[in-house]
C-alpha cells in the first residue's frame, strides 16, 4: 500500500512538473520588423532567410511585419499606391512576403500583418487624403490637425505628436482602412491575423482627462464629419463649450465609441473570412491615460472580445516601472490575452537592462512578449534569448 502511495505521489509531482514545463515554454515570442528595417527584409530572399533563422535562434515564434505605413502600402495592393511595393518586387524578384510566410511556415512561426491604421506619419499625400482631402484629418479643439506644422504660442507649453492623424469618427476613413485591412488577408491567406497600430487619437504632453480640461491642454476628435455626427446625435457643438460634466462626458464616450466602432468593424470583417485569423493591437500600456486621453479603450475591446490580444507598448529602461505597468495590466485580462512589447531599441547598447527587464517580465506570467525590433537584435541578445526559452 505505501509502495503504491509512494509511487502515486510521484506521478502526481511529474504530471505537475510537465505542465508547469509546457507552460513556460509555451510563452509566445514576437518581434516587431519595420519597413525601414536596416535589414531591409523585404527586398531580397537571403534577408528573408536571415529573418527566419534568427526567430528560430531566439525561439520567437510570431513575426509582426510592417506592411501598411504612414498610408503606404508594403504588398500586393490596388487600393493604395503600389510604388514601394514595386521597389520590393524589382529588389527581390517576387513578392517577399509570399517567400516570409511559406518560409516561417515551415518552421512554425506565424506572421502577422502590422497595419499603421489612423497614422500617415507626415505624409500629407497619402492616397486617401488624394481621394477625400484634408477634411479626413482629425482635429484639435482649435481646429488644427496633428503634427508640429503650424506652430502657435500654445506649442510653449505643450508636446504635440508630431504625425498626421486620420479622424476615426469620420465614415470614409473606416471604410477605407476595412477595405485595406481585407485587401491584406485576401491577398495574403497565409497570414495568422492583423496587428493594428495607432488605433487611437493622437498623443499629447501633458494630456488632459477628458473634455472637462480641454482649456488645460490639447485634444483630439474635431474632424468636420465627427463633430456634424456628435451634433446630430446630441444637439451639442463641443466647438462652442461643453457645459456640466454630463455633456463632456458624452463627448468623451463618442470618440471613445468612435475607435471601438472601427477596430469592431475590423475584426468582425476578418473573422468572417476565417475564425482563425488573431486581430490584436499595439496600446498605450496605461489604461487609464489610454482611456480618458487618446480614447483608446483596449481594457473594453479585451472584456467583449473585440481583439484576440494586445500588446502594451512598455518601452522604458525603468525595470521598477516596467513591474507596475505590467501587473496592472495584467490584471485587465478578460476574455483575451496581454502580451508586453519591450522597447530593445532603448537597450540594446547596455543589453543587461534588457535582459532584467526580460526575466522580470517572464516571472510576472506575461501572455507574450514582443520584442522592439529586428534591427536592434544583435548577437549578444539573439544568444541570450536562444539560452533562455
Amino acid at each position: 500500500m505505501k509502495t503504491r502511495v509512494i509511487a502515486l505521489l510521484f506521478f502526481i509531482l511529474f504530471i505537475s512538473c510537465a505542465a508547469f514545463c509546457q507552460e513556460e515554454s509555451s510563452l509566445r515570442k514576437g518581434v516587431w520588423v519595420t519597413v525601414f528595417s536596416e535589414q531591409e527584409v523585404l527586398y531580397s530572399r537571403e534577408a528573408v532567410l536571415k529573418l527566419v533563422n534568427s526567430c528560430k535562434r531566439a525561439g520567437i515564434n510570431e513575426i509582426y511585419l510592417q506592411v501598411y505605413q504612414s498610408g503606404k502600402a508594403y504588398y500586393d495592393s490596388k487600393i493604395g499606391g503600389r510604388s514601394k511595393y514595386e521597389a520590393m518586387l524589382k529588389s527581390s524578384g517576387a513578392d517577399p512576403i509570399d517567400f516570409l510566410l511559406k518560409e516561417a511556415g515551415k518552421n512554425n512561426i506565424k506572421v502577422f500583418a502590422w497595419v499603421n491604421l489612423l497614422s500617415l506619419g507626415q505624409n500629407a499625400k497619402a492616397d486617401i487624403v488624394n481621394e477625400f482631402g484634408e477634411d479626413i484629418f482629425t482635429r484639435d479643439q482649435y481646429l488644427r490637425v496633428s503634427g508640429r506644422a503650424s506652430p502657435n504660442e500654445s506649442d510653449k507649453y505643450y508636446l504635440r505628436e508630431d504625425q498626421l492623424f486620420l479622424e476615426p469618427g469620420d465614415q470614409r476613413v473606416a471604410r477605407y482602412l476595412i477595405s485595406i485591412v481585407e485587401e491584406i488577408i485576401e491577398r495574403y491567406p497565409l497570414l495568422s491575423g492583423i496587428h493594428l497600430d495607432y488605433a487611437r487619437y493622437p498623443m499629447t504632453v501633458p494630456f488632459i482627462p477628458g473634455a472637462r480640461f480641454t482649456k488645460y491642454g490639447l485634444s483630439y476628435g474635431y474632424g468636420r464629419e465627427n463633430l456634424e455626427r456628435f451634433k446630430e446625435w446630441t444637439g451639442l457643438d463641443p466647438l462652442k463649450g461643453l457645459k456640466g460634466g454630463k455633456n463632456c462626458a458624452k463627448w468623451d464616450d463618442w470618440r471613445r465609441k468612435q475607435l471601438t466602432s472601427l477596430v469592431r468593424r475590423i475584426t468582425k470583417r476578418l473573422k468572417e473570412k476565417s475564425g482563425s485569423f488573431l486581430v490584436s493591437a499595439a496600446v498605450v500600456p496605461s489604461g487609464e491615460r489610454a482611456y480618458t486621453s487618446m480614447f483608446q479603450d483596449w481594457p473594453y475591446w479585451l472584456e467583449e472580445s473585440i481583439l484576440d490580444y494586445v500588446v502594451l507598448m512598455n518601452y522604458t529602461q525603468d525595470k521598477q516601472l516596467t513591474k507596475e505597468i505590467v501587473r496592472a495590466s495584467l490584471g485587465y485580462r478578460q476574455k483575451g490575452k496581454v502580451f508586453v512589447g519591450m522597447g530593445l531599441y532603448l537597450m540594446k547598447d547596455n543589453p543587461e537592462v534588457f535582459f532584467e527587464q526580460y526575466k522580470m517580465v517572464k516571472s510576472l506570467s506575461a501572455d507574450g512578449i514582443v520584442i522592439f525590433s529586428y534591427d536592434d537584435m544583435t548577437e549578444e541578445i539573439l544568444e541570450y534569448l536562444s539560452k533562455s526559452q
